[in-house]
C-alpha cells in the first residue's frame, strides 16, 4: 500500500491545499493530511478547527478520487510523523521559486535522517499559485472576499472567527 504524507499549517485550508490533495490523493492508495502542531506560528484556528475543516474537505475528495484520505495531527520532527503514519511518501506543494530553496533544504535534512522516504513535489495549478494561508486571512480581515481562495465552508468559518 503507498501512503503518502502531506504536511501544512492549514490555517486554514485553501483552494490551493484541496487542489495539491486532490491529486495528490491519485497518486498513491492512503494520503495523511498532517496538520502541523506549530506553536510559535500562533494560528488563527485550533487545531481541532483546523482539523475539522480538512476532515470535511477530505472526506468529498476521498468519494471523488477513491482514496482514503485522513487527517493527523503532528507535532514532532516530518520524517518521524512520516513513520508514524506508515508513508513512504512525503507530498510537497510548490508555488513559486522561493517555496522551492526552503524545500530543497527541508529534503536534504530529512534524506539526512532517513532516506527510505521519499519527497514528491507537486506544482500548484496556475490558478492557486498565488493563494497562501496568511494572505487569505489578511484579505478577510480587511473585509475583502475570499471566496475564490477557500472552500465555501472554510471562508464562512473564516467570516465567523473574525466577526
Amino acid at each position: 500500500m503507498r501512503i503518502a504524507l502531506y504536511p501544512g499549517t492549514f490555517d486554514p485550508i485553501t483552494l490551493g491545499h484541496v487542489d495539491i490533495i486532490r491529486r495528490a490523493a491519485i497518486l498513491v492508495d492512503r494520503l495523511v493530511i498532517g496538520v502541523a502542531i506549530n506553536r510559535d506560528k500562533g494560528p488563527l484556528f485550533s487545531l481541532e478547527e483546523r482539523v475539522a475543516m480538512i476532515e470535511a474537505e477530505a472526506e468529498a475528495l476521498s468519494a471523488e478520487t477513491g482514496t482514503e484520505i485522513v487527517a493527523h495531527p503532528f507535532e514532532n520532527l516530518l520524517i518521524n510523523a512520516a513513520h508514524d503514519v506508515g508513508a513512504q511518501i512525503i507530498v510537497r506543494g510548490l508555488r513559486a521559486v522561493t517555496d522551492f530553496e526552503y524545500e530543497f533544504q527541508m529534503v536534504g535534512m530529512n534524506r539526512a535522517l532517513d532516506n527510505s522516504v521519499e519527497t514528491v513535489f507537486l506544482m500548484a495549478d496556475a490558478n492557486h499559485q498565488a493563494i497562501a494561508s496568511k494572505l487569505v486571512k489578511e484579505i478577510a480581515r480587511l473585509d475583502g472576499d475570499v471566496t475564490k481562495f477557500v472552500p465555501p465552508a472554510v471562508k464562512q468559518a473564516l467570516l465567523a472567527k473574525l466577526s
